[in-house]
């Protein structure tokens, strides 16, 4: 008997420590399920958002209505970048600011020439962007933004842009306003491009600089033209 009671004491307490064990391990196990996974992504962490590409960031789909172009600064150290850099950096961003404009024109416009127009700015001006963003990666790949609001016609240009006023308008109204924004718009863009022929050493910088002066002109003219007619 003694030797019975013996072995089943031990069974007793190696069941006991067995039970220890099994609770130990089960508390082991829910506090690894409380905590973040090292490999899981968190896209909260300093780490994830310094990863952000915002030039992957599909702004077609953004509210343009809402962006305030007038408030664009200019890159850290812009003007000490290549002009080349300086320059297709600015126009990108002074082309994005006239596309987006013109992509609120078919909601919102009633003439059909000023419809006709956004067409023709959003198809040109984002040919344009495209060309340039190609020459920014074939002569300048990995070089810092350089938008320079100091080159001639920037500043000015922009500082005169009102997406919000232009979200409230519709019909005629809309139509002047537009075209009393994209006006001065347009002439930034012209002195920015009679700049670019003066200081690029680019054959083809010069040549779209002369394209852009010779295409806003014209529209230059014919908003002009419209104003005086819309405005009796």
């Amino acid at each position: 008997m003694r030797i019975g009671q013996g072995n089943l004491g031990e069974e007793l307490i190696t069941m006991k420590y067995q039970a220890i064990l099994l609770v130990a391990f089960a508390t082991f196990l829910m506090a690894c399920g409380s905590q973040p996974s090292n490999t899981a992504s968190n896209s909260n962490s300093p780490a994830n958002q310094a990863k952000v590409d915002h030039s992957t960031m599909d702004h077609s789909k953004m509210d343009h209505s809402t962006m305030d172009h007038s408030a664009m600064k200019s890159s850290p150290d812009a003007a000490s970048a290549d002009y080349d850099l300086q320059f297709i950096d600015t126009m990108i961003a002074h082309h994005q600011g006239a596309v987006d404009m013109a992509k609120m024109i078919p909601q919102k416009a009633e003439s059909s020439e000023l419809k006709a127009l956004g067409k023709e700015i959003v198809t040109s001006q984002e040919k344009e962007i495209a060309e340039m963003k190609s020459w920014r990666e074939k002569w300048f790949a990995g070089k810092p933004a350089a938008i320079n609001m100091e080159l001639r016609g920037m500043s000015d240009s922009m500082k005169g842009m009102d997406m919000k006023k232009l979200d409230g308008l519709t019909g005629k109204a809309f139509d002047i306003e537009f075209a009393k924004q994209m006006i001065p718009h347009h002439e930034g863009a012209v002195l920015m491009g009679r700049e670019a022929i003066e200081r690029s050493k680019r054959d083809e910088i010069k040549r779209l600089s002369n394209e852009i002066i010779k295409a806003q002109q014209a529209e230059i003219d014919k908003m002009n033209a419209w104003i005086k007619e819309w405005s009796k």
